[in-house]
C-alpha cells in the first residue's frame, strides 16, 4: 500500500462484493473515480496522489474488475452499473460529491447523474460521448480488440507486448499498472487475466449486437445540469472534436478540453495533460469542506 493512501474498503451490491479505494481525508470533498471496460481502480493512483492532500478520492474496482466479484450471469451492462454506483454512494453516506469517469466509467457517469442529479456537485467526463460506443472508430476497434484478446500469454514480456500493441501512447508507468492490475500468474505458469475478460467482452460484443440495450447519451448530455468537463485525447479514434463542439453548444454548461499526446486512455497517455485539465476546472469550483 503506498504511503498516500488512506485505505480500501468494501460493500455489498446485490449478489456481488465490490471493492475500492480510497485517498485523502474523509472531511473534503469527495471524488468518485469511475475506470474504463478493461480498466480498475487503481488506475486512478497518480490523480490520487497529485489531489489527495485538498480531496477525498474514491476509485471503484466497477464489478468483474480489479478485487471486486465477477458476475457469474455477465450482467456487464449499464443498469447494473448504476446499481452498483448507487451502492457504494449509500455506504459511504456521502450526500453530494464529484464524479469522475473515463470510457465506459464516463457513460456510467453520465447515466448516473440523470437518475440523480440532485448528488452530483459536478462532472468530469474522459473520452466519451454520444455515440462513441456504437458508431466512432474507436467502437470498431475495441470490439476487434476484444475478439482477438487471447485468454492466457506465455509469460510477462508477451503480456507487456499485448498492451503495448493496444496502446501505443501508453506511458511505462501506466502501462506496469495495467500489467500489474489486469493479469496474473496462472496455474500453468503462464499469465492470465485477473478480470473477467470473457463477460465484460461478451456484454460488450453484445451491445453491437443488439444496440437496444445501450443508452442514448444525447438526452442525458442535453439535461445535465451541474458543472461538466469533457476531456478528450488529441488523437481519440473514439470522442469527435465535433460531437465535444455539439455537446456544448447545446448545454451551456458543458465546457471541453483537448489533451496533446493522448488518444482514447488520456490519464495513461499523458497524465501531466490530464491532471492540469482535471485541476483547472476543480479551481474554478473553487473545491474546498465536504458538503
Amino acid at each position: 500500500m503506498s504511503e498516500f493512501q488512506s485505505g480500501r474498503g468494501e460493500f455489498r451490491s446485490g449478489a456481488l462484493t465490490l471493492r475500492y479505494i480510497e485517498w485523502g481525508a474523509k472531511d473534503a470533498t469527495p471524488v468518485i473515480l469511475l475506470h474504463g471496460l478493461r480498466s480498475y481502480a487503481m488506475t486512478w493512483e497518480s490523480t490520487a496522489r497529485f489531489f489527495s492532500s485538498d480531496l477525498r478520492l474514491i476509485a471503484l474496482d466497477q464489478r468483474g474488475r480489479g478485487d471486486s466479484d465477477w458476475d457469474l450471469g455477465h450482467d456487464y451492462f449499464t443498469s447494473a452499473y448504476i446499481a452498483d454506483l448507487e451502492a457504494l454512494v449509500t455506504h459511504l453516506g456521502i450526500k453530494r460529491f464529484i464524479l469522475v469517469g473515463h470510457s465506459l466509467g464516463g457513460a456510467n457517469a453520465l447515466v448516473y447523474t440523470a437518475c440523480h442529479p440532485e448528488k452530483v456537485r459536478a462532472l468530469v467526463i474522459e473520452d466519451i460521448g454520444p455515440g462513441s460506443s456504437s458508431s466512432s472508430e474507436g467502437a470498431k476497434r475495441i470490439v476487434q480488440e476484444i475478439e482477438s484478446t487471447p485468454s492466457r500469454f506465455d509469460d510477462w514480456d508477451a503480456a507487456r507486448q499485448f498492451w503495448r500493441d493496444r496502446q501505443p501512447n501508453i506511458s511505462e508507468a501506466a502501462l506496469n499498472s495495467r500489467l500489474r492490475y489486469t493479469l496474473q500468474e496462472g496455474e500453468d505458469r503462464g499469465v492470465v487475466w485477473k478480470y473477467d475478460a470473457e463477460g465484460v467482452g461478451r456484454a460488450r460484443i453484445e451491445l453491437v449486437r443488439r444496440p437496444e440495450l445501450g443508452v442514448d447519451l444525447w438526452p442525458v448530455v442535453d439535461g445535465l445540469s451541474c458543472p461538466t468537463l469533457f476531456i478528450r485525447g488529441e488523437q481519440s479514434d473514439f470522442l469527435s472534436k465535433s460531437t465535444l463542439r455539439e455537446m456544448s453548444s447545446r448545454n451551456r454548461n458543458i465546457t471541453w478540453r483537448e489533451v496533446s499526446d493522448a488518444g482514447h486512455d488520456v490519464h495513461g497517455d499523458n497524465t501531466a495533460g490530464f491532471l492540469i485539465a482535471l485541476g483547472d476546472f476543480l479551481r474554478k469550483l473553487r473545491v474546498g469542506q465536504a458538503d
